[in-house]
């Protein structure tokens, strides 16, 4: 059997940049963290960050410096979260919501890692996590 245990980040300071996405979360660093990896647990999965010496920030959408990866959380009031993670340093580089008030808007983290703050339509959030809406067939 396969599991994901871990989606691992690479960063020129792995407190920094866990003690950031923790703030965004409400998710705790792990506390065995330290200055070459550190963690946050999401249940059976670990966002965890490598520090790595010659760390070169994407430059999305800069094919020569490409994101690699991105992270999308879904959240209930988009404009809340957005305030919140902008004076937590994230930074605004696409809005994609329309006038309803569902779409996604990209961000990159202080270190530049793009992610996306996303509102879909009909989407309800339970302890278990997100209820999808039936898509028509």
């Amino acid at each position: 059997m396969l599991r994901l245990t871990d989606f691992i980040i690479d960063c020129p300071d792995t407190m920094k940049l866990a003690a950031f996405y923790s703030e965004v979360t409400g998710l705790p660093v792990k506390k065995d963290s330290n200055e070459h990896w550190a963690g946050i647990r999401f249940g059976e999965i670990e966002l965890a960050f490598i520090q790595v010496e010659d760390y070169r920030a994407p430059r999305w959408p800069d094919s020569d410096h490409p994101k690699q990866f991105h992270l999308d959380f879904e959240v209930d009031d988009i404009e809340a979260e957005e305030r919140r993670i902008l004076a937590l340093g994230a930074t605004l580089h696409r809005d994609c919501v329309g006038p309803e008030g569902y779409g996604f808007r990209v961000y990159t983290d202080p270190i530049g890692h793009p992610f996306c703050l996303c509102r879909n339509k009909g989407v309800v959030w339970t302890d278990q996590g997100p209820t999808w809406p039936e898509r028509d067939q």
